[in-house]
Order: C-alpha cells, then sequence, then structure tokens
C-alpha cells in the first residue's frame, strides 16, 4: 500500500457516523474534503489542510473531481508550516494552472521561509543579497543591482538607515535593484516597490518586552513581500522599468546605538526628532521613498511591519492600507479581493501630517498622547518623504504577514499574505 494519502474534494456531506458538520473523513487510502460549492470554500479546504497538516500525514496527493487552481492553492496554503514536513503533489490542474501553481509555490514558499528564518541567519546584508538574487533569477539579463551598506550610507546621505543600524555589529544595508526589461538605460522608472528590513527589532533604547519581542525576526516582513511581489510579476512578463529598494538594519541596544532626543537630517533637508527608538521603520523608509521619489516613478509603493496599531485594528486576516489617492486605493482593494487576499483601508489625512509635532526638528518620529491613531501618524510621517504624496504613492502596513499562534487555516509563522495582490496591482497598472 503506498504511503501517499490521496485527498479528494466532495461537495456532499459527511456519512453521520463522522459527525454533524464533518470538514474531513477517511476511507482505506483516501480523505474526503467535504466543502459545498459556496462562498466558503475556499476557507474549508485550507482548514482541512491544516487538520491533516496536524494529523502527521506524510504524504498526499490530490486528486478527483471539482479542484480547481484556487483551491490547490488554498490547500497548499493550509498546509505548508515552517517545517514543512509534507511531501505534496496534484494531479487535478491543466498545464497552465501547473504552471501558475509552481510559480506561487515557488515565490510564496521563498517569502515565508525567509520571514521563518532566524534573525541569526538573516541579517541586512544576507537580507539585500538573498532578495537581489531571488530577483535576478527570474530575468538574469533585465536585472541589476547594488548593494551600499555601513559608513558609505552616510556618504550617500541615507542617514536614517545608517542612524537606526548603526548600534549594531551586523552594517545597516540598502539594496538598490533595477528591473529594466526595455534594454534602454534611459528608460522612464514605471513604479517604485520599497520595503523595510529591520532583521531584528529590540526596540533599541525604547526598548520591547519579550513577549513582543519574540516575533521580530519577522519585521523584515515588508522587504520580503515587495521582493516576491516584483518576482511575481516579471515572471508573470511585467514589461515596465521597476526599481526594489530594500532599507535594511538591526535594531539594537549598545553604546552606539541610536538615543532618544537624537535629531536625523534627511537628505531632503527635513529633521526628524526621536522621541521612541521602536518607531525605527518610518526612519528607514524614509530613505528609500526618497531615493524611490528621484527616481520619478508613476507608482510607489512601500510594505513594512509598520505599526502595532494597524496590527489592533485588522489582527492577522488583513494588510492596512494607507493613501491619499483615493483611485490607486479602489484598484489596489480590487486586486486583492480578486486575488482572495485580505487588504483594508485605514484613513489617511493632511491632519494627520501635523500630529508629529517637535520642540526641536522639524516633526518627531512618533505622535505622543492618548488616543493616537497610530497606524495614520506612521503613514503620514512617510509622506515627508515622497515627492508628491497625494498621487501614485500608497503605503501598506503589513499586519498579515506573521502569525504568533497556529489557528485553523493557517500555520503558526509567515503567511506571505500579499504578494500576488500587489503583483497584480504591477501588471494591472503597466498595461
Amino acid at each position: 500500500m503506498s504511503d501517499t494519502l490521496k485527498v479528494i474534494l466532495s461537495h456532499q456531506p459527511a456519512a453521520p457516523q463522522w459527525g454533524d458538520n464533518a470538514l474531513v473523513s477517511f476511507d482505506t487510502d483516501k480523505a474526503v474534503i467535504h466543502a459545498s460549492n459556496d462562498a466558503n470554500q475556499r476557507d474549508k479546504v485550507q482548514q482541512a489542510a491544516r487538520k491533516l497538516e496536524g494529523q502527521g500525514v506524510p504524504a498526499l496527493t490530490l486528486t478527483g473531481e471539482h479542484w480547481d487552481l484556487e483551491l490547490v492553492w488554498a490547500f497548499y496554503q493550509g498546509l505548508r508550516g515552517p517545517k514543512n514536513k509534507v511531501a505534496f503533489t496534484q494531479t487535478v490542474l491543466n498545464e497552465d494552472d501547473t504552471q501558475e501553481f509552481e510559480l506561487r509555490q515557488t515565490v510564496g514558499d521563498w517569502v515565508r521561509d525567509i520571514i521563518n528564518q532566524t534573525a541569526e541567519d538573516v541579517g541586512p546584508h544576507q537580507l539585500v543579497a538573498r532578495a537581489g538574487e531571488f530577483v535576478k533569477s527570474m530575468a538574469p539579463d533585465q536585472v541589476t543591482y547594488k548593494i551600499i551598506s555601513g559608513t558609505d550610507l552616510l556618504e550617500k546621505g541615507w542617514n536614517g538607515i545608517y542612524t537606526v543600524g548603526r548600534g549594531s555589529a551586523r552594517k545597516p544595508t540598502m539594496l538598490q535593484l533595477d528591473y529594466n526589461p526595455t534594454g534602454d538605460p534611459d528608460a522612464p522608472v514605471y513604479a517604485c516597490l520599497v520595503g523595510k528590513g529591520i532583521t531584528f527589532d529590540s526596540g533599541g533604547y525604547s526598548i520591547k518586552g519579550s513577549d513582543f519581542m519574540t516575533t521580530m525576526k519577522a519585521d523584515m516582513g515588508g522587504s520580503a513581500t515587495a521582493t516576491g511581489a516584483l518576482a511575481m510579476a516579471i515572471a508573470k512578463g511585467l514589461n515596465k522599468r521597476v526599481k526594489l529598494v530594500l532599507c535594511c538594519a538591526e535594531n539594537m541596544i549598545s553604546s552606539s546605538a541610536y538615543k532618544l532626543g537624537d535629531i536625523i537630517t534627511y537628505k531632503n533637508g527635513v529633521t526628524v526628532e526621536v522621541l521612541n527608538t521602536d518607531a525605527e521603520g518610518r526612519l528607514v523608509l524614509a530613505d528609500g521613498l526618497m531615493y524611490a521619489s528621484e527616481q520619478k516613478p508613476e507608482l510607489l509603493i512601500d510594505c513594512a511591519t509598520l505599526t502595532g496599531s494597524a496590527k489592533a485594528a485588522l489582527g492577522n486576516d488583513y494588510h492596512a492600507l494607507f493613501s491619499f489617492d483615493d483611485e490607486l486605493a479602489h484598484r489596489t482593494l480590487d486586486a486583492a479581493q480578486k486575488e482572495g487576499e485580505g487588504m483594508w483601508p485605514l484613513p489617511l489625512a493632511e491632519f494627520h501630517r501635523q500630529l508629529l509635532p517637535s520642540s526641536f526638528a522639524d516633526i518627531a518620529n512618533a505622535s505622543m498622547g492618548a488616543y493616537m491613531p497610530g497606524a495614520s501618524t506612521a503613514a503620514a510621517f512617510l509622506s515627508y518623504f515622497v515627492e508628491d504624496y497625494q498621487k501614485g504613492w500608497m503605503h501598506v502596513d503589513c499586519s498579515g504577514t506573521y502569525r504568533k499562534a497556529a489557528n485553523d487555516k493557517w500555520a503558526v509563522g509567515a503567511t506571505g499574505m500579499g504578494v500576488k495582490t500587489l503583483a497584480r496591482v504591477l501588471l494591472d497598472q503597466a498595461k
């Protein structure tokens, strides 16, 4: 008898002996998922995969009728955990859908794996080098990249990344990647993606408690998401020039670490007083956004695990979307719905830009006082470093990047959520 369990999808309820509303039933060499063809079918299939993974099934294959690409992908999302021990195959998709599924596997696995790995294994330099090589693997002759690290950042004027990362023995680092399928070195840049890459966030001198610090290897999830989105869009035929900028550092405590009350003078002349060293993501992103603005793109997207406020509002099931450009926001929300990924708009208005006062600098890096809209003011902070913040720019606060605990749909750890949505935005906008 084969060790591979066959998994069949049925629209019929399980036999009574399996209990009311049973999701999975079993026969000698097969499991049957009972999920009626309705709006909840994808969720039920993903939940069934979690049940099978939890039982320690060594190998399984999807077979039979009723499967389609989205259901196979939902099953795989639920099946895949950080230990990734289940051997998976499928015989239910046609050639084109199999190719699309395998691309999602390749990109999704890369994103989830690099987020799940330890901060010891993925420091700033490792992150940018691996991201650069991963994107380059999708189009070797059309991708070039440059890595800037340590004091070289200061020479280029990237003071935010340097300041946040100077307290670590591992040098702060910036990736500047250029995907140019046109072959013309003077071709206009259609879009820029900017990612926050804090490979470990202790909080600095505004130190986090242990319970909040345990997941901070995942504070580079914005960089991973942006990298995955570009890689997927390239593999699907993106035909316009796009630049990827990753702003990477460890936020550590040492005698050389930045302190509360420090003032950072940015390349565009904006001065920022540090009121909270745990609000460091916006300080590194500012450099990336300025570099991106210099490219004069039509579309500028930044991705960051930026605030606890966004996660408090939306949990792990949605990324928070901020933009002054309503048309761009609506297109992105539509893309998320089509891709079956969670994205939800939170408010961003001109008055939020006035909620970051400083007595010593132009703005502060944190809003102070009770009931402050922390996610919105963080987005507003970023707007000071976008040349035309009212058009073509959106900020994604990646609340759903990482789950501290498993639930009925997801294993503990990284989810890869948002990659397909942003790839679709790049492709749709480029048409």
